[in-house]
C-alpha cells in the first residue's frame, strides 16, 4: 500500500476518533461565583486563595465602613492596592496586610497628614465589567486597560501578575502602613536584600491585639530604584523601620512583559516567608500556581457531586462549597513555625496549626460538615485548640491570627471537640487531657459564668446579654458531660448534666420566652419580645423571639416547657409569621434575613427550622427549609442575607440543600428537612460514598413521602453520622402534599436530652 493511500485512511480514521472520544466532564470550579456576597452586608471578598490557605489575595477598595470588613465591596469602583490577607463575611474588619499596587505614575513624597493621603493620587478606578474572578484566580483591568492585574495564590504565597499597555516606567509601591478599619500597624520595615528580592514585616494592633506577619517579596525583572520612607517621605535607603513604612520599587518594563511578584508570608520569621515562596512557586510560571490553585479547589469540591438541571442552583450550591473552605485558614509557616497567643514563635510539632477560629458561627453547621468532607483538617483543628489553649490558659472563644479577641459568647470550641470525638476523628489526644481543657473554660469567673454557677442562671444587673451567654454555655456544658461520659469521668459528666438543665431556669411560663431575670429571682420588668440592643440587653444580636429556641441538646425539654406539643408548635408557627418589626432605636444590624421573626442573616435561628421533627411534624421542617433555601440564597452579588460568618451561612445553605442538619452539632446525628437536588454523591474516608436520592423531586414536591437507607426503610425523621460514614444510599421519595404518618411517631422524633 502506498504513503498516499495510508494517508487517506489513517487521518480519517483519526478525526473519526477524535469525534467521537468522550468529552471532558465539566469542572465543579466553573459553577463557582465569587462575587455573591460582596454585595449587600455578605462582608465577603473575591479575590484568590486556595482552600484554607494562608494568603486571601484580593482588591482593596481603600474605604473604611462596616462593610468593607474584608476590604471590598461591589458598591466601589476604586482599588487602593491588592493585599494578601482577608476575612471572608465577618462582622469587624481586619487583616488587609501588606498593599502593593502597580503604578505608571511618577511615585513622589506627601508628608501631609502625616502620609495618610500618600496612595490617593496611585488609586485606581475600574469597572466591574473588566473584572472577574474564579476559585484561585482574580483579574481586573485598572485605569480603562491601562494596566491589567492577575492575582493566584499558593498555600503562603500571593502571586500577582501586571501587564502594562505600554512601555516606560512604571512602580510597586509597597504600603504597610494600610489597614481595613480598626487595624493599625505599630511596627514595620522593609528591606531590599538585592535588586530582585525584599524582605520586611508588619505588626499591627486591631481586633487581632498583636499581629506579626513577615514576608518576603521577589520580582521577576530587577529594580531600576528603591526608595522607602515613613509618614510619606521617600529616600534612598535599603532598609527602614517605622510605624508607617512605605517602600516604591522602580521598574523599566519593556513591551508587554508581564511584572511578575511572588510574596511569600510567615506570622513567625523572614526565614519562613521565603520558604513559603520557596514551597509553593520555585518558578516563574504564573499559570502553573493558577491551575495548581484550581485544581486543589475543584478537587475540594469534588467530595460533593450534585445532580440538578438548575444552574442557578448549582451555581450557588457550589459557591456555598467553596466559601465553606475559605477558613479557618493556615498559620503555621513551611518551617512549622507560628506566632502563638504567648507572643512567641511557636512549633506546630505534628500538626498544621490553624487560625481564624470564628467559633460563635461556625461550631453550628460548618464544623460539623468539616467533619464529613474535612476529616483529616478536623483533627489539625483540634490540636490547634489544644495549642491555643497551652499558650492562652483557655480553648478558643474567637482567635484570630495568633490572639484572642474574646468576640461573642460561649466556649464553642467545646463541641466542636466533642464532635470530633464522638464521630473517631481526634485520636492522638488523650480524652482526659481534651476534658481538663473543657471544664477550664467552663469554669471561668468571668463573662458571666461565675454567675451562672452561684444562681442557676444569669442574672441580669450582673451581666450584659445574659439570657443569650447563660443559654449558650448551659448547651457547651451538655457537651462537657458527653465527654466526660465517653472518657468515664462520672463526676464531670453528672456536676455538667445537672448544668445543663439551667436553662429551664430563664423560661418564663407566663409569656413561653426565655427572659432575663434578677438575682432575687424575678423577672426583669419591661419584657418586649420584640425588643432588640446591640449593646444594652439581655439577648446577643437578637431578640426573645429569636433567642428562646436555643437548647439544641434538649428540645424535647423545651417543648415540656410550653406544656404540650401543640402549643410549641403554635408558638413555631408564630415565629414565621408575626411582623418582622425589631423595636428598639440600637438594633442589631446582624438581625436580617427576616421571615416573621425568623432571622436567618444570623446565627441564632439557624436551626429552628427543623424543630418540627421534634413533634412529629417534618412536613412543616420541610416548608421552611425549602422557603429558606430558595429566598436567602441567590447568584446576585447580594445573594448572602447576612455576614458569611467565616463559612457558617454557607454551609447551612450546603447541608440544608442535601436535605439535613445537625440540630445538635455535637450529637453526631442529622435531621432530615426537604433536599434540593435529585441526587447527591458525598465521598466518604476509605473510598466509600453516602449517596441521597430525592425521587420525583421538584420544587413544587417539597413535602417527603417515604425514606430508605439501604434499602430498608427508614420511619425516623433523622439519621446518625455513623449511618453516612459506613457509605451507602438515603433514598427520599417527594411529593406535593405532606404524608402526616412519616415521622410522626414518638419512637421516630430526633434524639433530645430529656427524652
Amino acid at each position: 500500500m502506498n504513503v498516499l493511500r495510508l494517508f487517506s485512511l489513517v487521518v480519517p480514521m483519526f478525526f473519526f476518533m477524535a469525534c467521537q472520544s468522550p468529552q471532558q466532564e465539566p469542572r465543579l470550579v466553573d459553577n463557582v461565583d465569587p462575587f455573591i456576597g460582596t454585595g449587600a452586608h455578605g462582608h465577603v471578598f473575591p479575590g484568590a486563595t486556595t482552600p484554607f490557605g494562608m494568603v486571601q489575595l484580593s482588591p482593596n477598595n481603600g474605604v473604611s465602613g462596616w462593610d468593607w470588613c474584608s476590604g471590598y465591596h461591589i458598591s466601589s469602583n476604586v482599588i487602593a492596592g491588592f493585599t494578601h490577607m482577608h476575612l471572608s463575611g465577618t462582622g469587624i474588619g481586619d487583616l488587609g496586610d501588606l498593599l502593593i499596587t502597580p503604578t505608571t505614575q511618577t511615585v513622589v513624597a506627601d508628608t501631609t497628614a502625616g502620609g495618610k493621603n500618600f496612595l490617593n493620587p496611585y488609586k485606581h478606578q475600574f469597572s466591574h465589567e473588566q473584572e472577574g474572578a474564579v476559585p484561585g484566580y482574580y483579574w481586573v483591568n485598572l485605569d480603562n486597560g491601562d494596566i491589567k492585574a492577575e492575582l493566584t495564590a499558593g498555600k503562603r504565597t500571593g502571586f500577582h501578575k501586571y501587564t502594562f499597555s505600554k512601555a516606560g516606567e512604571a512602580a510597586l509601591i509597597v504600603d504597610l502602613a494600610h489597614a481595613i478599619n480598626w487595624d493599625k500597624a505599630v511596627d514595620t520595615y522593609i528591606k531590599q536584600e538585592s535588586p530582585m528580592l525584599f524582605t520586611g514585616y508588619r505588626k499591627s494592633q486591631g481586633w487581632a491585639n498583636d499581629q506579626w506577619v513577615y514576608f518576603a517579596i521577589e520580582v521577576n525583572q530587577p529594580v531600576t530604584s528603591f526608595k522607602a520612607g515613613n509618614g510619606g517621605e521617600l529616600n534612598d535607603a535599603k532598609e527602614i523601620k517605622g510605624t508607617d513604612t512605605r517602600a516604591v520599587l522602580g521598574f523599566d518594563i519593556a513591551n508587554q512583559k508581564p511584572l511578575l511578584v511572588k510574596v511569600g508570608l510567615s506570622s513567625a520569621s523572614i526565614k519562613g516567608a521565603i520558604k513559603s515562596i520557596a514551597t509553593d512557586a520555585p518558578h516563574w510560571d504564573f499559570d502553573q500556581v493558577k491551575e495548581e490553585a484550581s485544581n486543589a479547589w475543584e478537587q475540594e469540591l469534588q467530595k460533593i457531586k450534585i445532580s440538578t438541571t438548575d444552574q442557578d442552583q448549582k451555581t450557588v450550591f457550589y459557591t456555598a462549597l467553596y466559601r465553606s473552605m475559605i477558613a479557618p485558614n493556615m498559620h503555621s509557616d513551611a518551617n512549622h513555625e507560628y506566632k502563638g497567643l504567648d507572643g512567641k514563635v511557636n512549633k506546630a510539632d505534628g500538626f498544621d496549626r490553624y487560625t481564624v477560629f470564628s467559633l460563635w458561627d461556625t461550631f453550628r453547621a460548618n464544623h460539623p460538615l468539616f467533619t464529613i468532607t474535612q476529616p483529616e483538617r478536623v483533627r489539625d483543628f483540634v490540636h490547634s485548640f489544644m495549642a491555643i489553649y497551652r499558650e492562652g490558659g483557655l480553648l478558643p472563644v474567637w482567635e484570630l491570627v495568633g490572639n484572642e479577641t474574646n468576640c461573642m459568647i460561649g466556649y464553642h470550641a467545646i463541641p466542636v471537640i466533642t464532635d470530633a470525638w464522638k464521630k473517631g476523628l481526634i485520636t492522638d489526644i488523650p480524652g482526659d487531657e481534651l476534658l481538663k481543657a473543657m471544664v477550664k473554660s467552663a469554669t471561668q469567673d468571668k463573662g458571666g459564668i461565675n454567675h451562672l454557677n452561684k444562681y442557676g442562671f444569669i442574672p441580669a444587673e450582673l451581666e450584659n446579654e445574659s439570657v443569650s451567654k447563660a443559654l449558650e454555655y448551659i448547651y457547651d456544658d451538655w457537651c462537657i458531660a458527653q465527654m466526660a461520659k465517653a472518657v468515664g469521668n462520672e463526676a464531670v459528666y453528672e456536676t455538667f448534666m445537672e448544668r445543663a438543665l439551667f436553662y429551664k431556669n430563664h423560661f418564663d411560663a407566663s409569656t413561653g420566652f426565655m427572659r432575663g431575670k434578677h438575682a432575687n429571682g424575678k423577672w426583669k420588668e419591661d419584657f418586649d419580645p420584640l425588643f432588640s440592643s446591640h449593646r444594652d440587653d439581655e439577648y446577643t444580636e437578637g431578640n426573645a423571639w429569636q433567642y428562646s429556641w436555643f437548647v439544641p441538646h434538649d428540645i424535647a425539654g423545651l417543648i415540656q416547657l410550653h406544656g404540650s406539643n401543640d402549643a410549641f408548635v403554635t408558638k413555631l408557627d408564630s415565629l414565621f409569621s408575626i411582623e418582622e418589626e425589631l423595636k428598639g432605636e440600637n438594633a442589631s444590624p446582624d438581625i436580617s434575613g427576616l421571615i416573621g421573626q425568623y432571622a436567618h442573616g444570623n446565627e441564632p435561628s439557624h436551626h429552628v427550622a427543623y424543630l418540627y421533627n421534634y413533634v412529629g411534624m417534618p412536613w412543616k421542617t420541610a416548608e421552611k427549609v425549602r422557603e429558606i433555601l430558595n429566598s436567602m440564597y441567590t447568584t446576585a452579588t447580594d445573594g448572602i442575607c447576612g455576614n458569611e460568618d467565616c463559612g457558617q451561612m454557607s454551609a447551612w445553605y450546603v447541608l440544608s440543600s442535601l436535605g439535613f442538619y445537625p440540630v445538635n452539632p455535637a450529637e453526631a446525628n442529622y435531621v432530615i428537612g426537604s433536599p434540593l437536588f435529585d441526587e447527591v454523591d458525598i465521598s466518604l474516608p476509605m473510598n466509600k460514598h453516602f449517596r441521597i436520592i430525592a425521587k420525583n423531586n421538584s420544587p413544587e414536591n417539597i413535602y417527603v413521602q417515604k425514606v430508605s437507607l439501604n434499602g430498608q426503610a427508614l420511619t425516623k425523621s433523622w439519621f446518625s453520622h455513623a449511618d453516612m460514614i459506613k457509605g451507602g444510599t438515603l433514598e427520599i421519595e417527594m411529593g406535593p402534599q405532606p404524608n402526616k404518618t412519616w415521622g410522626t411517631k414518638s419512637e421516630d422524633v430526633p434524639p433530645s436530652m430529656s427524652r
